[in-house]
């Protein structure tokens, strides 16, 4: 009531089998897996569009400058070695009861 259940949607099969026949059936499936393979490769291609056109343009452009006012001179690094933290040695057993 009110639903499908798995004998109406069973029943419907069959009847469509037997309206469309065993290779038309199947032949129409195939089509449609055909189609859906075509629109997966049509939508990769486009994505493989957007991205060559995307390095085209970005070829193109000419490297941007910051103006003289932001660029920053750059600090001298510190690479003078600091002392390793001393570890504490583990716990014994007889002295974590």
């Amino acid at each position: 009531m009110g639903g499908l259940s798995i004998w109406h949607i069973l029943i419907l099969a069959i009847i469509l089998l037997l309206l469309f026949g065993g290779n038309r059936f199947s032949s129409m499936m195939g089509d449609v897996a055909k189609g859906i393979k075509s629109f997966k490769q049509g939508m990769a291609d486009e994505d493989d569009d957007k991205v060559r056109r995307y390095d085209e343009q970005r070829r193109n452009e000419p490297p941007r400058q910051l103006p003289r006012d932001q660029v920053r001179p750059q600090e001298p690094i510190d690479v003078t070695p600091r002392p390793a933290d001393p570890v504490a040695p583990p716990p014994r057993d007889d002295e974590t009861r």
